[in-house]
């Protein structure tokens, strides 16, 4: 079969159950449709530090791809062309690869000129990331330069604004319920709270959804600044009410106590993205729980279980929605790709696949309607009606 054209797909961001079988999906179509498909590694790291000469050994920056290389990766978590949270429009002196550094001698540098060239250089047609806001805002920068880019979203925390799902989610709704419910055997054997702190660092889906589905009794999200003592009170009463005497409440890592004027963060160092690493907020609402117990239970302390989920919910193989869901994601950007139609980002809104433009993942950021899908007052997800709700409920921003 003529070749068609060359397809160029890198991740970005952080890894989630769903990629590869969205790699493989692109793939397997686009090889079938003659064209040739390329695999950026490590995320735009491969288009940063690729050398676009003939003689070069570009091998740690792109690979060929082919059925059985897919099909070996398919099945499996994670991402197999690896990936990173370079930002070529804000990249570190530190940073530059060896043949750039006499080139751009800034503290930050856009090597901008550098990732269009190497574009070029693989002979790219059509380039599909697949990521979070993040990589995806710098796809849509690549789109105003002129590149033909078909977007797809993944993130754990589901907000990427345009789509009520993205790749990654349902896994790690899946799994924070299970690993939840098992930590309840820890929790009732010793009359404790258990606390467990959860993605979201913006958006409370994380926290919210798995409450809803019965996994914990109240849950704190960012979009609400939260009472550390309406907490303890409510927790109380649920532990009072329950036969083994405990309570559970998920905390988005991204949540804040009244007083608080900043999230919790593990340090001062901030990535390419201006984002510092997220961690401890878990721990602040553990201490100030025990602390406040004796207040609420007749001046006896309650001990608390304290647990941070992190990679346990994004690593291994992805549940049955994130292999169905980046296989028709990956079939969609091929549609556009045979269309000639870029720009856009594949989504679902209300159960129907759809494609957005690519500009809308740099609009408003995609977070919880307080006022209609959490209650303040009891610290736990409310509605009104599940009629024409979509799969995954509060989740539409459209």
């Amino acid at each position: 079969m003529a070749n068609k054209g060359t397809i160029g797909i890198l991740t970005g961001g952080g890894d989630v159950p769903g990629l590869n079988p969205a790699i493989r999906a692109i793939t397997i179509r686009a090889l079938r449709e003659g064209y040739r498909v390329l695999g950026i590694r490590r995320g735009w790291a491969g288009l940063v530090e690729l050398v676009a000469e003939p003689q070069a050994d570009n091998s740690s920056c792109v690979q060929e791809l082919t059925r059985d290389v897919v099909n070996r990766a398919g099945r499996t978590g994670g991402t197999f062309l690896h990936t990173s949270r370079t930002r070529p429009s804000h990249l570190p002196k530190d940073n530059l690869p060896a043949h750039l550094r006499d080139k751009y001698t800034e503290k930050i540098n856009d090597v901008t000129p550098e990732v269009l060239k190497n574009i070029e250089f693989l002979g790219l047609d059509f380039l599909i990331p697949i990521g979070g806001d993040d990589t995806l805002s710098y796809a849509q920068r690549l789109h105003e330069e002129g590149v033909k880019v078909v977007a797809i979203p993944k993130t754990m925390d589901n907000d990427v604004p345009g789509t009520d799902y993205c790749i990654g989610f349902s896994t790690c709704v899946t799994r924070t319920i299970e690993l939840t419910h098992r930590l309840r055997t820890s929790a009732g054997s010793h009359e404790r709270y258990l606390v467990i702190e959860v993605f979201g660092r913006y958006a409370g889906f994380t926290a919210l959804l798995p409450t809803m589905a019965g996994a914990a009794d109240r849950c704190i999200i960012p979009e609400h600044n939260f009472d550390i003592e309406q907490l303890a009170r409510l927790l109380t009463e649920d532990r009072n009410k329950h036969p083994s005497k405990y309570a559970v409440v998920l905390v988005s890592e991204g949540a804040k106590m009244r007083h608080q004027q900043d999230m919790s963060f593990e340090g001062e160092e901030v990535d390419q993205y201006g984002h510092r690493k997220l961690g401890g907020i878990g721990d602040k609402v553990s201490a100030m729980l025990k602390e406040l117990s004796p207040g609420f239970n007749n001046g006896r302390s309650i001990n608390v279980l304290n647990q941070r989920l992190g990679y346990l919910v994004r690593s291994g193989e992805p549940d049955a929605l994130d292999s169905i869901v980046p296989m028709a994601f990956g079939n969609i950007a091929l549609d556009l790709v045979l269309e000639g139609t870029s720009g856009r980002l594949v989504s679902i809104h209300n159960g129907h696949y759809d494609t957005v433009p690519i500009t809308t993942v740099t609009g408003q950021k995609k977070v919880v309607d307080v006022e209609k899908y959490y209650n303040i007052e009891r610290l736990r997800p409310k509605y009104e009606s599940f009629q024409r709700q979509p799969l995954f409920i509060m989740t539409s921003d459209l």
